[in-house]
């Protein structure tokens, strides 16, 4: 196999002296906070233990690029002190799961451990807090978040390509080994501290993509979720990163992959398609991707609020001064909120610009309408950032010197750190909120705003207003935000749409208080509703229900690198093993062997079509046995097949899938008798999607016509095949043919034309001419086999069978088949054919007559 060297040994990658992170001390992963069971064995295993508690509680294990902690140190004592970040998402989610829940949570810490303190305080932050810190190195760090993580992901998936050195920072191979390393590291705490058989998983964002591979190496089975809370770019954006595929692999190791809007889903669903050739299709609601017999389901939800902990903040005492003091200093002036950080995505720059063009085009505003910008903190640094704030700055100062005068401040510029406090006290008196993102995952400003606005008893006091008051909100939303979808109520804008901004801000202010209730009123709704815990409680009982069938089926895992999938399939499918074929070979004495042709004798992706001496030479030692009836059925036309394998006489032929039969090449052709007056219908019809089909063709047989469209646009050409066959279905309503859809093909062909026809009629032939067969094999690799299968399995509840024959359906390749058995390719088929051809008697023979009539009279 070859491996792309964006991955290499991705394994290895991880574990190169460059990448060295030091392990948490061995005495951190015994000490659990519950009764469990920890593997100590460094080999992949679904039993990872020899013993279970008898009191287990659930366990869900949440895991981030960092921990929901504040860290300080006292500089007197040289102590660490750590505290739980209230406001973390990750701690408020919680609140979604039972009371009996355990959280644990691992990822790492915003400050810097020394390594010999690194053992002590992992144990406190377990014992004290349930979190289990990932230590990582601060050149890792620094690449791993600062550079991957921020400069070429982060932009990345906001829509901005590096086009020039200038606009951003191109692919570096150095910061994706740090990424991967740091995704190890997070692994290994994941793995030091999980029960694989009980525990949930759930990751989130970007900076852990690649996690789940390494996870679901170790462990088959674990229940494993991810979420994604920035935006998933398009397939024309996201198809630009040279790791594309490594990471879209590493997402699909997951069980469930949240979304917060359709938008972003649908980005990755098409990424899946053009890149790994992925179908989804929704079962019952909801979409799953077939990922190798693991289906993997995608999930729809924004997150939400914590409402108790705003409400909590509302009502401090701060946050009532803040009120007074914001209604004394603007009083008798109207206030337009945007709360932003300070980075090149949230379009603070566009937003001055519009309400510029408010106050020019308003002049009655001048005086009255303030603009209140709060600018949180920079997230990383870069010259990016620096060229935003010098806008920002910029054009506050050229609007607040055109349009201020003294007692008059039309812009204020708050560019510091402000409290929860501060920022709710402002929501709480803004007139509109707007949040004018080019690209923003999220944003839960808009939905603080709305609570704030609905207000409590300690705010109403301080704003001077009655409890039973009416209350009243506007929105203006960037269309390009996550949080846009969910708020149908808000003035939706194109940020890059300067009038229609200014407009949408001048609506916000003017429209009827009555329509502004009832929009406040339909998003509180909504947002109290579908809160932080309802999105929490969602996310895990969809990843409960995607993992319920986990060890319904037997699971092991194939490929190097980033190309680890894990294999779930029936656990009665199994390989078919050489040695045990023959031995049922050998004590047989009549069998019928049915092969199909591409795929199967040659591979599928061979330009030569023509077989290889060597499967001549074993197709034609085992026809020549006298008990065996072989025969090669094929989609592929007759003409081809009579020249390709000439050599074996007495080897038996189905073309076009059974429509053309010979049971060896001294007997004529037979043909199913059907009318093919429908092509005269069909052959138009294909001919017009194919000229609008770029990359598409059409193939004519003899007994049918197939469109291919392989080779067009993924999108475009499954588009067009839905149509054409719903187009092909009108029109041959009354026809007596089937109108298929297949792997890129559309195709119509006359009813009743299956391989497994061929089959069932081979097998009657041989009960009428007295050799029932008491052996029957038949190996194929694409979905018309599937008849085959289906039909020789039947034949054993076949009552006019004197005994039940030793069956061996089987497919090429490890996927979901009604085959009981596989092989992993053509070398494969051909090495078990060589066997059976051994172990044969090859003796001169004469195909009855009786069976040459029954044969050619069974299928006319």
């Amino acid at each position: 196999m070859m491996v792309s060297r964006s991955c290499g040994n991705f394994f290895d990658l991880a574990s190169e002296e460059l990448l060295n992170v030091p392990q948490t001390p061995r005495g951190l992963p015994r000490v659990m906070t519950l009764p469990g069971i920890i593997s100590d064995g460094n080999g992949n295993s679904d039993a990872e233990s020899d013993s279970t508690s008898s009191v287990r509680r659930e366990r869900k294990i949440i895991v981030a690029n960092m921990l929901p902690l504040h860290a300080q140190k006292d500089n007197g004592t040289g102590k660490w002190n750590f505290s739980l970040d209230a406001d973390s998402l990750l701690l408020q989610s919680k609140d979604g799961f039972t009371q009996d829940t355990e959280v644990l949570y691992v990822g790492s810490l915003k400050v810097e451990i020394e390594a010999k303190e690194q053992e002590e305080i992992a144990q406190r932050l377990l014992d004290d807090f349930n979190c289990v810190p990932a230590f990582l190195p601060q050149d890792i760090q620094k690449k791993f978040y600062h550079g991957f993580c921020k400069q070429q992901l982060w932009p990345l998936f906001h829509y901005m390509l590096p086009m020039c050195p200038d606009h951003g920072d191109r692919f570096d191979r150095q910061l994706w080994q740090a990424y991967v390393s740091a995704n190890k590291s997070f692994a290994d705490k994941v793995m030091e501290v999980v029960n694989p058989e009980d525990d949930f998983i759930w990751i989130h964002d970007y900076h852990l993509m690649v996690l789940p591979t390494f996870l679901r190496k170790r462990y088959n089975r674990i229940k494993l979720g991810f979420f994604l809370h920035s935006p998933f770019p398009s397939s024309e954006i996201y198809r630009t990163l040279p790791v594309r595929d490594e990471i879209l692999k590493g997402l699909l190791n997951s069980d469930l992959i949240g979304f917060h809007t359709f938008d972003y889903a649908r980005h990755f669903l098409s990424c899946c398609g053009r890149m790994l050739g992925l179908d989804y299709e929704s079962k019952r609601g909801h979409i799953g991707l077939d990922y190798f017999g693991r289906t993997v389901y995608i999930k729809i939800l924004p997150v939400g609020i914590h409402m108790g902990r705003l409400k909590s903040v509302m009502n401090l005492p701060s946050t009532c001064n803040k009120v007074k003091e914001i209604r004394d200093q603007f009083k008798d002036k109207k206030l337009i909120l945007g709360v932003d950080d300070m980075d090149i995505f949230k379009g603070i720059s566009l937003k001055l610009l519009a309400f510029e063009q408010l106050l020019q085009q308003h002049r009655e505003f001048q005086g009255k309408l303030v603009l209140i910008q709060i600018v949180n903190p920079a997230r990383s640094s870069g010259k990016d950032v620096q060229e935003a704030k010098k806008e920002t700055y910029s054009a506050v100062k050229r609007i607040n010197e055109v349009f201020g005068y003294p007692g008059y401040v039309p812009v204020i510029l708050i560019d510091r750190h402000a409290s929860r406090s501060e920022k709710s006290a402002y929501y709480a008196m803004a007139e509109c909120c707007i949040v004018n993102a080019v690209r923003d995952g999220m944003n839960l400003v808009p939905y603080k705003y709305v609570v704030c606005r609905q207000g409590s008893s300690s705010m109403d006091e301080a704003m001077g207003t009655k409890t039973d008051s009416p209350r009243t909100s506007m929105l203006v939303v960037s269309e390009f935000v996550g949080c846009s979808p969910s708020l149908s109520g808000a003035i939706r804008v194109n940020p890059w749409d300067i009038d229609a901004v200014a407009e949408a801000m001048n609506m916000a202010i003017t429209i009827p208080d009555a329509e502004k209730r009832l929009r406040h009123e339909k998003h509180f709704r909504y947002v109290s509703s579908h809160d932080i815990a309802y999105w929490a409680r969602s996310f895990m009982q969809d990843l409960e229900r995607a993992c319920k069938d986990h060890y319904d089926k037997r699971c092991w895992g194939i490929g190097l690198g980033l190309g680890f999938r894990v294999i779930s399939l029936s656990p009665s499918f199994r390989k078919l093993s050489v040695d045990h074929i023959v031995s049922a070979y050998k004590r047989t004495t009549r069998r019928a062997i049915f092969l199909d042709y591409d795929g199967t004798v040659v591979p599928q992706s061979s330009m030569v079509r023509s077989p290889t001496p060597d499967v001549v030479t074993v197709l034609d030692a085992l026809c020549n046995d006298p008990n065996n009836t072989v025969f090669i059925v094929s989609g592929r036309g007759r003409v081809s097949l009579s020249d390709w394998l000439a050599p074996c006489q007495k080897l038996g032929l189905a073309a076009e899938h059974g429509y053309f039969i010979r049971s060896s090449i001294t007997s004529d052709w037979k043909a199913l008798a059907f009318d093919l007056d429908w092509k005269k219908i069909v052959e138009p019809i294909m001919k017009l999607y194919t000229e609008a089909t770029d990359g598409s063709y059409m193939e004519i047989k003899e007994s049918a016509l197939v469109w291919h469209h392989q080779d067009a646009d993924p999108d475009f050409g499954s588009c067009q095949a839905k149509e054409l066959l719903v187009h092909l279905e009108n029109v041959l309503a009354n026809e007596p043919v089937v109108v298929r859809r297949g792997q890129h093909i559309v195709e119509v062909k006359p009813q009743g034309v299956t391989k497994g026809l061929v089959a069932e009629k081979v097998i009657a032939m041989m009960v009428n001419d007295g050799k029932a067969p008491n052996f029957v094999m038949c190996i194929g690799d694409d979905r018309s086999d599937e008849d085959m299968f289906e039909s020789i399995l039947s034949t054993v509840s076949n009552p006019t069978l004197p005994v039940a024959p030793e069956i061996f359906a089987c497919t090429v390749g490890q996927k979901p088949s009604k085959a009981k058995y596989y092989l992993d390719d053509t070398t494969d088929v051909v090495k078990l054919l060589r066997g059976l051809a051994s172990s044969s008697n090859p003796k001169p023979r004469q195909q009855s007559a009786h069976f040459q009539v029954e044969f050619d009279n069974g299928f006319l």
